[in-house]
């Protein structure tokens, strides 16, 4: 950009609006392949799952998985997508070492879904982002690179994907992750897919354009490919646009382009001209019959959908009174949302469910972070909060507790008598620990009866060292208060 125009570009730049589409492709979680039998299974021996199909040989035939077409239906109803009930697969041709075939079966005129839509939530307000197609393909295989050389393995070729394409509706970087956040928590939570970004199971390429605040025609848009973190997307789209902005504003014009996001430099780089659908040559697989769903398998996909993420989220808000922040970590894992309520029916009552809330994201997920272990069965998570509720033992004696219980699978009870935890509540013993520890400090209690308060923590600290932090504090802090009345009153 020319610097003497700099000012006046800042000024402009809130002139522009960003218009975002985005285009997901998820692996399902199926056995085998989308098209043959060879088994769906991510890290082996490259060029180990492969068969005639996947390997594009002469003769060999497709056929469909239909637990790949029942995941696929299942994911588009909890997407609020209209299912087709005849569907036909396409050959989209291009030419990539990867691609053993030549072509890559797709679906394009007729996909088994479409129109839909997903609501997101981005600084409390909710917006629905509309959904074009969701539809059926097989992945391709991937490239290797070492060094100078390129490997090609075909593990992947064949592999079952719904891709999703969303309407240009997401206008910031935010809302896009957002978006992706939602999408991919649905698809876990269903058993969809497996949603690593990482393993490149969920990938998104982004088209980005911007244009004039209230100009009607889109501009020119960039696509960026398999972008494969929510925090590079959000990246690469923010970048992205200050891109297109900044040409447009120098006096040049964006092309339609495929770019790639360079993470360690934060940048977008051209990769090739956009394509087209005629680039493709799309036409008819003439190896495959047409997809017809029945009424019938479509209602007992839908019946087999459970509380999604966003609703269950809601429900935590308004039935336990959790915060946002809270319910937003109890339910980003299914596993642990399931847990949680299990602990809530054995509770039947007895503990607040916030108390419970805190146990789980405070202490529970913590220790699963920093230990090894595995998680405890939820009758012993829940008799381990009731020991604390019950002041049987203190909080830091049940964080020493949960580690243990995780790393060996005892039960809380036997860990406790173990390590000899239980919480003193013995006024007896205490108050004669409370008149040691006055003996050994008579300068710090004349201080204290004289008025200086704040040497109350000093004598509860002294009392919790002498118990070895055993002995119950509220039991500690009430006699504390106890004794020193009555020395204020000239008592002993």
């Amino acid at each position: 950009m020319n610097k003497n125009n700099y000012n006046d570009a800042q000024d402009d730049l809130h002139s522009f609006e960003a218009v975002i589409g985005l285009e997901v492709h998820s692996q399902l979680l199926t056995k085998t392949k989308m098209f043959c039998s060879c088994q769906n299974i991510f890290g082996k021996e490259p060029n180990s799952m492969v068969c005639p199909v996947c390997l594009g040989l002469p003769g060999a035939l497709p056929v469909i998985n239909l637990e790949g077409v029942r995941l696929a239906v299942k994911a588009a109803l909890a997407l609020n997508i209209g299912i087709n009930k005849k569907s036909l697969f396409a050959r989209k041709n291009y030419f990539y070492p990867d691609l053993p075939k030549g072509y890559q079966i797709s679906q394009y005129l007729d996909p088994v879904s479409s129109n839909g839509y997903l609501a997101i939530e981005t600084d409390g307000a909710e917006k629905r982002i509309r959904i074009n197609r969701l539809h059926i393909e097989e992945d391709a295989g991937k490239l290797i690179h070492i060094g100078n050389e390129s490997y090609v393995d075909l593990n992947r070729a064949g592999t079952p994907l719904i891709e999703i394409v969303s309407e240009p509706d997401i206008s910031s970087p935010k809302e896009a992750v957002s978006y992706l956040k939602e999408l991919r928590d649905i698809l876990v939570y269903l058993d969809i897919s497996d949603g690593n970004m990482e393993e490149g199971s969920f990938r998104c390429d982004a088209n980005i354009s911007v244009r004039r605040k209230g100009a009607q025609k889109l501009g020119t848009r960039a696509e960026i490919k398999n972008v494969n973190s929510f925090k590079f997307v959000e990246k690469a789209i923010d970048y992205e646009i200050d891109r297109q902005i900044d040409v447009i504003l120098s006096g040049g014009n964006v092309i339609q382009e495929t770019r790639l996001y360079d993470s360690k430099e934060n940048v977008t780089r051209p990769m090739r001209g956009k394509e087209e659908a005629h680039d493709y040559r799309y036409f008819e697989e003439p190896d495959l019959p047409p997809l017809i769903l029945d009424a019938e398998f479509i209602s007992d996909i839908k019946k087999s959908i459970t509380e999604l993420p966003h609703a269950k989220r809601k429900r935590y808000i308004k039935e336990y009174s959790l915060t946002e922040k809270d319910s937003e970590v109890l339910t980003q894992d299914k596993n642990i949302a399931h847990y949680f309520e299990d602990i809530i029916r054995l509770n039947n009552g007895r503990v607040e469910i916030k108390k419970i809330a805190n146990w789980v994201i405070n202490d529970l997920l913590f220790a699963l972070k920093a230990k090894e272990g595995n998680i405890p069965k939820q009758e012993d998570f829940f008799n381990l909060i009731l020991e604390v509720e019950n002041s049987n033992i203190n909080k830091n004696a049940g964080k020493i507790v949960l580690t243990e219980m995780l790393l060996t699978g005892k039960k809380p009870n036997d860990i406790i008598k173990e390590k000899n935890l239980a919480q003193v509540s013995d006024e007896k013993g205490i108050e004669d620990t409370i008149k040691q520890v006055f003996k050994e400090n008579q300068k710090e209690l004349e201080d204290l009866i004289g008025g200086k308060d704040k040497l109350f923590g000093f004598f509860v600290g002294e009392v919790m060292k002498k118990t070895r932090g055993k002995a119950n504090p509220q039991k500690v802090n009430e006699i504390l208060k106890k004794h020193i009345e009555n020395y204020k009153k000239g008592g002993n």
